[in-house]
């Protein structure tokens, strides 16, 4: 068995991206070829190899540094391990073993056998690892150290390409040094001589949209000075704008400022002083008396990209090295993305984006594209495999703008995304980066080595697997659906379906969700279809799609990869099934739909019609579970702790405006919460402070039209992409509060049923800490990498003795609340917890979920993981009691 250290993390902004993709590389490594070993980089440069259970956290400051060596403050900042760098007596080794073991690098090599790399940026796509790698003899994963360092730098691409001919824009470069010594009316007229307006503003080495701006036709000179500082990673502060913020938007600064991604990060110099903890920025910043604080980043850059404003469709191409050693292009896709920045809430929250693979226009032009990225990643001379972005305007030009070394590998990325439509799942096609980087490093060495051993152990290793056959069981993993979580549910079904594909024990088959409120129907999905981005493009593909031509002819070129790396006659078009095939496809269903039909009872009572196994709680427990009201109101019958609760009607609404806003302002003060009353995922959640906002969301929410318009939208502060129901239905409630309790917190818990003689066991895992940065938790918060935190187990009481007294009585509640609501499979529970005098526990149930999200860093797979139970353990778990059960 290979060990493939799978390298991730690092001390780039993108890091957070980087630590969820060597979670996906970590769950769809063909565990019959390949043991996954997490080496975890950490921002200070330390080489980790992480215990298990912290892969599955959601972000890396969920588990790193470790809870108690960050400092009491009076503010809960979320640090990273660089706010710890200035503190002399910290025993950086004895912190490391708290999550894992520090890797001197000279002994990776005793460790690991290949490095997966899923780095991104400095010290991961520039070259730097790829030549540590190669000193120490350790073979990696794309290209080498020459393509990555050109790979990385934007300025010194474009002057290649355009000795190579290849379109560019005009290209304006700004060093540091110019910029420190600026004269911004100067840079502004050489901007406007030498580019023109609009243009755009970027790093020259960052991924990910960081640190990029779009300058208008109109913009002015401090726009300018604006979006050059914000590509260095500086802010200059007017200290009377800060001495005239109260406390708490003077906390929200902090926290924005200090965002690697949109932001600064840490550590930062002021006014020529280091800074490396939140809390002393802000203490630095009030004790400034007047005049401007210039903050500025360590991680900062030396050259700052101006260049023209393409005026086009924006697209990525996936380039792969064939088996004969040739280059071929994957279909290219188009981000189609409106007049807004493609930024990193678009790239990876699910649903936020959409996707057209191939793009939609002439034979002739897409040929071109797939042409032109060849040609790119040749004159690069890459290695393996590159992402190449570009656009194409209405002339027909194409301008390549930025060639990746690493692509993002979330599971929905173009880099899966892309191999799908060749026939390859995520599992089959990391397989096929492996061995095609070993065969690489082969052919470019300069010193002879064992490489070419192991390439041919690897290539009989892929050999016999083809050969075994095995009789697995058939689990149709049924996502998508019409409700308004219907990415998530898309992004929780992919999951499942990549974890059960890397098994030997399961053969998973997706199956996508049509209909409406009136019915639905059950396709069979090819995986190409699965890993779109967007819900809505799967269903558009079901319903009216045809297969590009294209797609036909890079398929035959890349035959033979298809031969080696898939196992099956693979099938690429969609299927109506009814459920009598269903049954006769599939041993068992595994629901991940959210919302209505999934969580309602509906497809529950259906499968129980037709004797199909399925994950989860039964018709009855589902259909109540979704109401968040009845959900209340029942337990509240035996004795449980709810808030005081109203449920108001449309058709009451539109009776009486002011009679239904009355209604409500006589039962509850502002601020309260108003919320759909079967919907999830912070959908629609908002406290409501004012009788205006109240009015704006009941408008919004009642409408008559399908969809939102811009004037309901802008008073929302909705984001341009951020859907918003219709409902008929809305569910008022009291803000529950501290009530003096000494400890106040929100939690969420996940739980796992067994069956033991005919009785069924609840195991209850310790919940997790919700720390909220806005007033309800949001959407990016729960789903977004590298978004939000959640402490996991829960900081209840002041020590050991007093969190278990206060965990008992929580995990009491929990458990009779499950019985009395008659929970089987698994589910989530949201909570807050008043912890008083004496230890005494107050637990305010606000939400059950049957089907919580199975979304790759959902807090359930932090808590199973505390109970010994990895991803796939959990999943298999859930799938053997709804065999037994049903």
């Amino acid at each position: 068995m290979r060990k493939i250290g799978i390298l991730f993390g690092g001390v780039s902004r993108e890091r957070e991206i980087s630590f969820a993709g060597g979670r996906t590389v970590y769950d769809n490594l063909d565990k019959s070829l390949f043991e996954a070993i997490p080496i975890f980089i950490d921002s200070c440069g330390h080489f980790i190899k992480l215990d298990w259970k912290y892969i599955y956290k959601g972000t890396i400051r969920d588990f790193f540094p470790p809870l108690k060596y960050i400092p009491n403050t009076k503010n809960s900042f979320q640090i990273y391990c660089e706010s710890l760098e200035n503190n002399p007596n910290l025993d950086w080794e004895h912190l490391i073993n708290e999550v894992g073991q520090r890797i001197p690098i000279e002994e990776l090599k005793l460790h690991i056998d290949f490095a997966f790399l899923t780095l991104h940026g400095n010290l991961g796509e520039d070259g730097q690892i790829q030549g540590l790698l190669e000193f120490i003899d350790i073979p990696y994963t794309g290209s080498g150290i020459l393509p990555s360092a050109i790979g990385i730098d934007k300025s010194f691409q474009k002057k290649i390409m355009d000795l190579a001919k290849f379109p560019t824009p005009k290209v304006m470069v700004i060093s540091k040094k110019q910029w420190l010594n600026k004269n911004v009316h100067t840079i502004y007229s050489n901007i406007e001589k030498q580019i023109g307006f609009p243009c755009v503003v970027r790093p020259s080495n960052q991924g990910s949209s960081i640190g990029v701006s779009i300058l208008s036709s109109d913009a002015l000179m401090s726009d300018v000075s604006t979006a050059i500082d914000k590509a260095f990673f500086r802010y200059n502060l007017e200290m009377t704008e800060w001495k005239n913020l109260n406390e708490s938007k003077k906390l929200d600064f902090i926290n924005k400022i200090l965002d690697i991604r949109d932001g600064i990060g840490l550590p930062l110099l002021i006014n020529n002083e280091w800074t490396y903890h939140p809390e002393d920025l802000l203490m630095k910043l009030n004790s400034i008396e007047g005049g401007i604080a210039t903050l500025e980043s360590k991680f900062t850059e030396q050259k700052v990209i101006v260049e023209s404003f393409i005026n086009g469709r924006e697209f990525s191409c996936i380039v792969i090295r064939n088996e004969d050693g040739t280059a071929v292009a994957l279909p290219p896709t188009e981000i189609i993305k409106g007049h807004h920045i493609y930024d990193y809430r678009s790239k990876y929250l699910p649903g936020l984006s959409r996707k057209q693979t191939p793009i939609e226009i002439d034979d002739k032009q897409l040929n071109l594209i797939c042409s032109e990225c060849i040609r790119l990643f040749e004159l690069f001379e890459f290695n393996t495999y590159a992402r190449i972005d570009g656009f194409i305007n209405s002339s027909g030009v194409i301008y390549l703008n930025d060639p990746n070394t690493t692509s993002g590998m979330l599971p929905s990325s173009f880099f899966f995304h892309q191999a799908a439509e060749i026939g390859l799942n995520p599992s089959q096609f990391l397989t096929y980066i492996i061995r095609t980087s070993i065969w690489e490093r082969h052919r470019k060495q300069l010193v002879i080595s064992q490489k070419f051993n192991l390439l041919e152990r690897i290539d009989n290793d892929i050999l016999k697997l083809q050969t075994t056959n095995k009789n697995k069981l058939r689990v149709g993993v049924i996502m998508g659906g019409y409700s308004f979580e219907r990415h998530i549910s898309l992004e929780s079904g992919r999951n499942i379906f990549e974890k059960l594909s890397s098994s030997d024990k399961y053969s998973p088959i997706p199956i996508f969700l049509l209909g409406d409120e009136d019915g639905f129907e059950l396709y069979k999905i090819p995986i190409n279809l699965m890993l779109k981005d967007n819900a809505d493009d799967i269903k558009k593909q079901i319903l009216n799609g045809t297969q590009h031509k294209i797609i036909s002819v890079i398929r035959d070129q890349c035959k033979e990869i298809i031969a080696k790396y898939s196992s099956i006659d693979y099938q690429f078009h969609p299927k109506l099934i009814s459920i009598e095939d269903l049954k006769n496809e599939v041993d068992e269903v595994f629901i991940a739909l959210h919302g209505r039909p999934g969580e309602d009872g509906t497809l529950q009572q259906v499968l129980d019609n037709n004797k199909i196994p399925y994950n989860g709680s039964g018709p009855n427990s589902s259909s109540l579970t979704i109401n968040k009201y009845n959900t209340l109101q029942k337990l509240k019958s035996y004795g449980f702790s709810v808030t005081d609760q109203w449920i108001g009607y449309s058709q009451d609404y539109y009776a009486s405006k002011e009679q239904f806003v009355s209604q409500i302002e006589s039962k509850f003060d502002y601020p309260f919460i108003i919320k759909p009353v079967d919907d999830g995922c912070s959908s629609a959640v908002l406290r409501i402070k004012s009788q205006e906002q109240l009015i704006n969301y009941l408008d919004a929410l009642f409408r008559l039209e399908s969809e939102i318009n811009k004037d309901s939208r802008d008073k929302l502060n909705l984001a341009w992409n951020e859907e918003f129901p219709k409902k008929s239905e809305v569910l008022v409630e009291a803000l529950i509060e501290s009530n003096g309790a000494k400890q106040f917190m929100e939690i969420t818990g996940g739980l796992l049923t067994k069956k033991t003689e005919g009785k069924i066991i609840y195991e209850i895992f310790e919940p997790s800490e919700v720390l909220v940065s806005g007033e309800i938790l949001s959407l990016e918060e729960k789903f977004l990498a590298g978004e939000g935190q959640n402490i996991t187990p829960p900081r209840f009481g002041n020590s050991a003795e007093e969190y278990d007294l206060i965990f008992q009585q929580v995990k009491e509640q929990f458990l009779n609340a499950a019985k009395i609501l008659d929970i089987k499979g698994y589910a989530r529970i949201d909570a807050f917890v008043r912890v008083y005098e004496r230890l005494k526990v107050e637990t305010i149930i606000i939400e059950v979920n049957s089907l919580p999200g199975m979304t790759p860093a959902t807090c359930i797979f932090h808590q199973a993981a505390l109970n010994g139970y990895k991803p796939y353990d959990f999943i298999d778990k859930i799938l053997e009691f709804g065999m037994n059960e049903n």
